[in-house]
This record gives structure tokens, sequence and C-alpha cells, in this order.
């Protein structure tokens, strides 16, 4: 079968990756010149496998008013007169009910755990570098009373198979002494032996390069898919400026560009972009205050992994925020706060970026066979989890694609 695979991000090029690998000829077009220069450039960092909680949740709500007012809240709205914000919050609060949480958590967890075998996998059959390392994961909490939920938690998730650990404060810095600086304003923590850190752009290009040599998958870069064409319930061409792209299946996997693509098929996907922000500090052997565990400060929400010769540190979520560039007031909130929390971080050489993660009000992505047409498939809506979940979301639609045996139930992930 020829498919073509709309997008060259992590989940894009995962997606076309394992398309071609299951034998299928695969075209992967996107409109920018080089893979991974949207929200997979400068995230995180963090292969959060056993930490997927949806941001959807009861604590949202309790956190939402003081966050809404505070100039340097981890989240911050715009409102707009777009009704496809509105119907995003109005989904989202719909989702901060505990039982849909729950049930999110356990489903998300599913697909996080088949993303890690499905890396691991294909590691095991094509090793390759892209700084990939095993930390495991500190979330240090500040209020004693966030730390007890946490720890609730904790024992909800070793229900479905998570190995984590409630750290007392000193046990926190014995675990990670770089968090010295924080010193008395930690209460505890929640430690993951298993986490992983990693640059997702670096794997992100390599399985890229990897596609370009194989013989039985073509790219198109630099190319804007314009239109699908539908004809009789099927899509029958990718319309380009450059032409056609003609294939068996389709699959639209271009982050928040795909309510674009999808609207005029009356495929409605309730995707909202989720303005975050990054620092890519450069250290070396000496540089001091620099975690070797993957660490996240829960109270404002900034995640701190260390890759090679570079802390990466991402932080905050902007909802209404319509454009990528850097807000200078939101980057010296998040400066402020770093050196805040690690007084001896030089700062003077970080790289700032910022990226909209296209998530959905669930936080759970859409995966599988699209309503629009019978050949048209979606791999959409991975949000802030989009390297966590890429390979699993790419193995869970190759099954669906080739109608083999499910890894894991794909009901949840339903477009």
């Amino acid at each position: 079968m020829r498919v073509c695979v709309i997008g060259a991000g992590v989940v894009g090029v995962t997606t076309a990756y394992l398309l071609s690998r299951a034998g299928h000829e695969v075209a992967l077009v996107d409109e920018q010149a080089q893979p991974a220069l949207g929200s997979s450039f400068a995230n995180g960092g963090q292969l959060s496998y056993s930490y997927v909680a949806p941001l959807a949740g009861p604590g949202a709500l309790a956190d939402m008013p003081g966050w809404l007012f505070r100039r340097d809240s981890p989240l911050r709205l715009r409102y707009r007169m777009d009704p496809s914000q509105w119907l995003w919050l109005a989904g989202f609060l719909r989702a901060c009910r505990a039982s849909v949480s729950r049930a999110s958590t356990a489903e998300l967890l599913s697909l996080s755990y088949l993303s890690r075998d499905t890396l691991h996998g294909m590691l095991a059959d094509a090793p390759m570098d892209f700084g990939l390392s095993r930390t495991g994961k500190l979330i240090v909490y500040r209020n004693p009373a966030q730390l007890e939920k946490a720890a609730a938690l904790v024992r909800y998730q070793a229900a479905h198979g998570t190995d984590q650990r409630v750290l007392s404060r000193d046990e926190t810095l014995a675990a990670e002494p770089a968090l010295a600086g924080m010193g008395t304003r930690i209460a505890g923590a929640v430690y993951t032996p298993s986490e992983e850190t990693a640059d997702c752009h670096r794997f992100t290009d390599t399985l890229f390069h990897r596609l370009r040599r194989a013989a039985n998958v073509t790219v198109h870069m630099d190319t804007r898919v314009q239109r699908l064409r539908r004809e009789r319930g099927r899509i029958v061409a990718a319309q380009t400026p450059a032409g056609d792209v003609q294939a068996d299946a389709f699959v639209v996997a271009s982050g928040i560009g795909s309510r674009t693509l999808l609207a005029p098929l009356g495929q409605r996907a309730p995707l909202y972009p989720l303005k975050g922000y990054s620092l890519s500090v450069p250290i070396s052997a000496d540089t001091k205050d620099v975690p070797s565990i993957s660490v996240t400060d829960y109270e404002r929400r900034i995640v701190y992994a260390r890759l090679g010769n570079v802390l990466r540190i991402a932080a905050m979520v902007d909802i209404g925020a319509r454009h990528a560039d850097v807000d200078a007031s939101r980057l010296a909130t998040l400066r402020r706060q770093v050196s805040e929390a690690f007084p001896r971080l030089d700062l003077a050489g970080a790289q700032a970026w910022a990226g909209l993660r296209p998530a959905t009000p669930t936080s759970k992505p859409l995966i599988g066979n699209s309503r629009a047409a019978s050949n048209l498939w979606l791999n959409i809506g991975q949000g802030a989890l989009g390297f966590t979940l890429a390979c699993g979301s790419a193995a869970l639609l190759t099954a669906q694609m080739n109608g083999d045996a499910l890894p894991i139930d794909a009901a949840p992930f339903q477009p």
C-alpha cells in the first residue's frame, strides 16, 4: 500500500518510519524545509512514560483562579473571540472531573508504555544516537498538601504498573544535591527511576535521514499541502503547489495545522495550541547547579533535563497564543524562576525557544480512522507529551492500518 504521511514532526516521522518498516511505500510531506522545526524542536526532553496524567483534573480547577490572576503563573489564558477556544475550554472543564481524569490517566499510561517498548524495540533493531539516558525523574513539590495528593496518584498508578516512590525533603536532596538552592522550600518529591531523557530534535532528524535513504520512501519537504481532495468517500490526492501526491491511504500528523487541513472535509479536530517555552543552557563538566536527574518543579511547572552538554529547561502553558514567537515577559519570568531554584546556574548563553503544542481537552491524542474518508487516518493531539507518546502512537496507528492485532485498546483514542 502507498501511504502519504503529512507532517514531519516527531509523530509524523515516527509514523512514516514504522509504516515503511511494515513494507508500505511511504511519501512524507511537510511545509518546512527540515524536519522537527515546530513543537518537536526544543521541547522539554523528558520521556515521562510513568507520569502522563492529563492537564485537566480536579487539581487544575482548584489552581486555575490563582493562575489566571498572577503575572508569573505557569498557565496564562488569553480570551479570544474564537469559537474553537471556547469549545476547547468547555471540553477541558468537563475533563476535569475526577472520574474522567482517572480514566484518561490509565489510558495514557497504556499508550506511554507501548511507546517505551516500541522505542526500545526500534533501538534493539537499529541503534541510533540521540542522547537517550535513563536518568530517572523527580517531581518536586513545595506544598505538603500537593505532595499528599501526589502520593495518592502514585498509589493509583501503581495498580497500572508504575514504579514510583514518595521521598521526604532530605531524601530528595540526597537523591539530587543540585536542588540545594531550593532548600527548605521543598516538601518532598515523587521519584520514578525508570524515566528517560533525550533530544527530540536529534531523534526525529536521525529517523528522517534513515527514511530518505530507504528505497520505499519519497520525501517532499518545503511542500505545503493545500487541500485533501475527496471523491466518493475517499481521499484521492494531497494537493500541493508542486502537484498532487497520490496514495492509497493518507495520514494527517501535522500538529496544530491539522485543524485547517481537516475542516473542509467536515472533520472537526478538537485541538488548541498550548504555547510553551524553553531555554537551552550550554553546560560543561564544571558547571554548577546542574541536576543529573530529570526534575520537574511541580508548583511552577518547570522541567529540567540534561541532554549531553545542554540543560534543557521548559515551562509554561499559554492558552490563546496565536504565534510561536518568544514573549519577552514570559521569558523573563522563566529566567527569574530558574535562577531562584538554581542560583549558581549561568543563563547568559541560554537559547530561548517557543512552540505551539497541539492538545486535546483530555490530553489524549486522536489515533485512528477519520470519519471524513475511509482511507484517511489521524495521528494528532499529543500535546506536551508528543515525544513520550510518538512511538506508541505510531505503533498503534500502523497496527490499525495493517489490520493487525492491536497492541493496546484503541477505543480511547479514536477520532
